[in-house]
């Protein structure tokens, strides 16, 4: 984005829609909406137990949610609709942590008032959702954006993690014909949709459904053996496109592997995969669906250093709309990419707001404020490691990503374990299997030094309770 924070494509003032939003009426209803938001979040700030007079009917509204699903909700949570940075507060007036924002896209914590503006401002906007046929300035500004802040030549707006997803495997597809397997890690999460499920790898996830794409798994970047690791992976790679020559159309890469329990690899090991992957004329898709703005750069790819080495590239979470974003050598035929909606007109106003403010808000680099809470938060944790070495290994991850083992990974004691931590007054989640990981997507931009400290506390306490 440019330093002065204009839009690329400002509104003409003759416009009708530029006037209205112009309107002293407007910004003095914004204003007293923030005061109205402000003066009750003053009530949330610090953990609260569940308030016995709401037990009951909480019960049956997390009952009838269940039954309407047709599967039970992970947590008992159903929020209230307001929170505070990180507090959010539940229907049973419990108010907790959210340290696992949503399982990602919270990164500013519950109901900050940049978020709450651009809501205010999309109500009064035309259209409820943008889609293929009528989108506005706002998707425009949006795309540019992204291009801007990525480097690549093309950008697509999708309003999922797994339809971004899609659209990329589409574009490799296409470019690559009649190429048709693919490359990916061991372990990697590429979503659940019909398609992208036949890529993650966790069988469960595609149990009952049709095979729909022929995918050849390498082993991961192991920081242990890393020399090692990486000859495995290439010698896999080797093999793959022995057995099936020039039938690769491309190499997915989690640089970090989220639903695994975050494992990380190095600038020099996907540099290594990358080159060899160009050199076969494989497609290199890096899927930061969930790495996205979590890393001390904005983009993983660029935190690794490897923009000269990557094709497609996918956002999600953190910007509210998703996108796949793309190199002209993938430039679609008509009608490949289409959708009914790109976004809601909120969550593009909200994704341009989120993105200003990541970009001039001290958030990247070395000493920006993910790195820094990063450090916070794992010396926490490395503390806690060396306290009780028999009941938490690590922490593991980068940037606002970040996991720990507890008991040794078993799958049913680290389970009881969060759900425990949830009563406690923390969210967290599971990552991973065989060891099963606690992970932790944190709010950067609403926590304090006192947050981690207080929470800490928490996890200590829960971690004895549940030994």
């Amino acid at each position: 984005m440019a330093a002065d924070h204009q839009p690329h494509y400002p509104l003409d003032p003759s416009l009708v829609a530029a006037q209205l939003a112009a309107d002293p009426r407007v910004a003095q209803a914004k204003k007293l909406l923030d005061e109205a938001e402000k003066e009750h979040q003053k009530k949330l700030t610090a953990i609260r137990p569940v308030n016995p007079k709401l037990k009951m009917s909480y019960s049956q509204m997390l009952a009838d949610f269940s039954n309407y699903r047709s599967i039970p909700l992970w947590f008992p949570y159903i929020g209230s609709g307001i929170g505070h940075g990180p507090f959010v507060e539940l229907a049973d007036g419990s108010v907790k942590y959210d340290f696992i924002c949503g399982i990602g896209p919270h990164f500013f914590g519950h109901s900050h008032p940049l978020i709450t503006e651009t809501g205010i401002d999309s109500a009064i906007s035309n259209t409820v959702m943008q889609g293929n046929l009528q989108q506005n300035v706002d998707s425009l500004e949006l795309t540019k954006t992204l291009l801007d802040l990525s480097g690549l030549d093309h950008c697509f707006l999708s309003t999922s993690g797994a339809m971004a997803n899609e659209n990329a495997l589409k574009l490799a597809f296409q470019a690559k014909f009649p190429a048709y397997r693919v490359l990916a890690f061991e372990k990697c999460f590429v979503g659940r949709s019909l398609a992208v499920s036949q890529i993650t790898d966790k069988p469960s996830f595609r149990e009952g459904l049709p095979p729909m794409l022929h995918v050849d798994y390498l082993p991961y970047f192991n920081p242990h053996h890393p020399e090692q690791s990486t000859r495995q992976a290439i010698q896999a790679f080797e093999q793959a496109i022995h057995r099936y020559p020039k039938q690769h159309a491309l190499i997915c890469f989690e640089l970090v592997q989220g639903e695994a329990g975050f494992y990380a690899g190095t600038k020099e090991f996907f540099k290594e995969m990358m080159e060899l992957a160009r050199h076969h004329g494989i497609a290199v898709f890096a899927d930061e669906v969930q790495s996205f703005a979590r890393t001390p750069e904005l983009f993983a790819f660029q935190y690794y250093k490897l923009q000269e080495l990557v094709d497609l590239v996918t956002i999600g979470k953190i910007s509210q709309v998703c996108a796949t974003l793309f190199t002209k050598e993938y430039k679609p035929k008509p009608g490949l990419l289409s959708q009914t909606f790109t976004g809601s007109t909120s969550a593009i106003k909200a994704s341009l707001a989120i993105l200003k403010e990541l970009v001039h808000g001290g958030y990247y680099g070395p000493e920006g404020k993910i790195a820094a809470l990063h450090r916070y938060f794992v010396e926490h944790l490395s503390r806690l490691s060396e306290k009780y070495p028999d009941l938490i290994q690590g922490p593991y991850g980068v940037g606002c990503m970040v996991a720990f083992t507890a008991y040794g990974g078993d799958n049913k004691k680290t389970t009881d374990f969060v759900h425990r931590l949830f009563e406690a007054g923390i969210i967290s989640f599971i990552a991973g299997s065989d060891p099963m990981r606690v992970r932790f997507l944190l709010p950067v931009a609403a926590l304090t030094h006192r947050h981690i400290e207080e929470a800490m506390k928490i996890i200590e306490q829960t971690l004895k309770e549940s030994h």
